[in-house]
């Protein structure tokens, strides 16, 4: 049991026999006391002044006295202003020490019969895996993990966007100009080529739109008359005819985007356990539209177009269905949201989409609710801010944008030239170099687009991520191994000492294991709230917390026996702690830097 929950337990006791008062544990706010008073643990009265009708700082003072007296973990108090300072027995953190030592599956919490699906990356397959998919992939990856570790049945989950006008693009793109280009006549990966085409087509597209206007078209007239883009929309009909060769050409275009999907996504260490494909789940979306037509709760116009009257909800009405028939976005969503609850029934089903989608999401929710779907109430959106390089933003279909791939090799490059500037890796070989740089590049990558609430926009910055003293991963995976290099250069048999000197903890000590104990409580708050950036902000915490123990203090030199040997059981827990959170966030922690 957590030190926490027991002063929490006792204070509640503490309250019902001085006041004869029930308080809910929720009620209770215990802080670690601020370094300039004396205590440990704080308890924070005003809350109780309003139920009790006495002042905070009278109730601090009897509920210090009773717990003087009667809980055992208690062995001094002071009062300021209402707020309860404690000052824990010296024994409770031994015995807490002790206690998550001997659990080896400290951190994680036991199964709750709850499951969640989690849907996230969901790219098109016009275009290969870019920067402004990471956070998202990320963010994503580390819930599933976070989640699953908090006692959920996860259900990870990838929606393929692989049919509609903007798959149609590169496809014409391709048969105007690739001459028969593909990824084994170029050697270009596949993903990479396809998106080359979708570029092509814009660019044509912009050439023959002004072309348009030169003849003395609108702007909007241009756009929709420009040939290409006729023969993109011509395209568009015949694949959802099943036109045997466009059908052809699709799957073959797919398969080359599919193979660097993979390649990516296992280089990323990312997997899926369900992969859903748009082009299985927009006829059962139109299915679920005439249904709701049928049992009124959809309309349809005098053009044959199928709509949803959200009027009612504050909002507008929504195509559903063009009057050719054809399907739009939003369509597949409703199909792909009955489909995956059909087959997982799952409690909740989180979406991991960029904030530009709230309304989207917020209409898909509204009509699946109006169409009495049982999915409806389960649908989260997990919004979250777009990420900008310092450059500015990327367009896709301009070409500005920075591939995924490249971005990966951009940083495992950067740990590569950091690393070797501190010159500490010269007993590695290459092999091991190699890993080491793969494990700190893509650490930094990850890190920092968690360390960030995923409501908030961000700036990436490669160089600041890969700092090795600053708010990083790399630097919390140094304090990894630099927690390993003490256990190697130890007795490797130092478990198993024991002394019968008595160790005086100092008030670092005693930091280390207060911060130890907030752990699981991160782990939770962090789960409640889909928010990976607390978990990133408590392990840059605890690792500047124990290299700053380090300058204050020796282990392996320590004092005594007793404290060598205490050192060692705090390191092992605090390199337990940060080893299994780094895991969490996907980031490797190093035995070696």
């Amino acid at each position: 049991m957590s030190i926490t929950l027991q002063i929490k337990q006792a204070v509640q006791l503490a309250v019902q026999q001085v006041y004869q008062t029930e308080i809910a544990l929720s009620d209770i706010l215990i802080n670690e006391t601020k370094p300039e008073f004396e205590g440990d643990y704080t308890l924070v009265t005003f809350a109780f002044s309003k139920k009790l009708g006495l002042r905070p700082d009278e109730i601090a003072q009897k509920l210090g006295e009773n717990l003087l007296e009667k809980a055992d973990l208690i062995q001094g108090f002071n009062v300021v202003k209402g707020f309860l300072n404690l000052i824990l027995r010296e024994d409770m953190f031994f015995k807490y020490l002790h206690q998550i030592r001997k659990q080896t599956n400290f951190g994680m919490f036991a199964a709750n019969g709850q499951k969640v699906m989690i849907e996230y990356s969901s790219p098109n397959t016009n275009k290969p895996l870019h920067f402004g998919h990471l956070r998202n992939i990320f963010l994503g990856s580390a819930l599933s993990n976070l989640l699953k570790n908090n006692g959920y049945e996860v259900v990870k989950a990838n929606l393929i966007n692989d049919r509609g006008i903007h798959i149609c693009k590169s496809m014409i793109a391709w048969q105007k100009f690739a001459n028969g280009a593909n990824p084994e006549n170029t050697g270009i990966k596949g993903d990479h080529l396809v998106g080359d085409y979708y570029v092509r087509f814009n660019e044509e597209y912009k050439i023959q739109i002004q072309s348009l206007k030169d003849e003395g078209l609108s702007q909007e007239e241009a756009e929709k008359k420009a040939p290409i883009m006729l023969e993109a929309q011509e395209m568009l009909r015949k694949w959802e005819s099943d036109d045997p060769e466009t059908l052809s050409l699709w799957k073959t275009m797919n398969d080359w985007v599919y193979s660097g999907f993979y390649h990516t996504y296992q280089r990323m260490g990312i997997s899926f356990d369900a992969m859903y494909y748009e082009s299985n789940t927009y006829l059962l979306g139109k299915e679920i539209v005439e249904k709701g037509l049928t049992n009124g709760h959809l309309f349809k116009k005098e053009d044959g177009s199928v709509w949803v009257d959200l009027k009612e909800e504050g909002l507008d009405e929504k195509l559903l269905l063009r009057g050719d028939g054809t399907s739009v976005y939003i369509t597949q969503d409703i199909g792909t949201a009955v489909l995956k609850y059909n087959e997982h029934h799952m409690q909740r089903s989180i979406y991991v989409i960029g904030d530009e989608q709230n309304y989207h999401m917020q209409v898909l929710k509204l009509i699946l609710q109006k169409l009495n779907e049982p999915c409806a109430d389960g649908i989260f959106h997990l919004s979250y801010g777009m990420v900008e390089l310092p450059s500015g933003k990327m367009k896709s279909r301009e070409g500005t944008v920075v591939d995924a791939d490249d971005m990966v090799d951009e940083m495992i490059a950067t740990a590569r030239k950091n690393t070797e500037e501190l010159g500490k890796v010269d007993d590695f070989n290459a092999e091991e170099l190699q890993s080491l740089y793969q494990m700190l590049g893509l650490g930094a990558l990850k890190f920092y687009l968690l360390r960030v609430d995923p409501k908030k926009r961000m700036i990436f910055n490669p160089q600041e991520s890969i700092d090795f003293h600053g708010f990083t991963g790399p630097f919390v995976q140094f304090t990894h191994a630099r927690i390993s290099s003490i256990f190697r250069k130890a007795n490797p048999d130092w478990k198993n000492e024991t002394t019968t000197e008595e160790h005086s903890l100092n008030e670092d000590e005693k930091g280390l294991i207060r911060m130890l104990d907030e752990y699981p409580l991160v782990l939770k708050q962090a789960g409640e709230e889909y928010n990976l950036a607390l978990l990133c902000n408590y392990l840059h915490h605890l690792a500047k917390s124990f290299n700053g123990f380090l300058t204050q203090h020796s282990i392996l030199r320590a004092e005594s026996a007793a404290t060598r040997l205490f050192r060692l059981q705090l390191s092992e827990v605090c390199r337990h702690v940060i080893q299994h959170g780094l895991s969490l966030l996907g980031v490797d922690a190093p035995e070696r830097m």
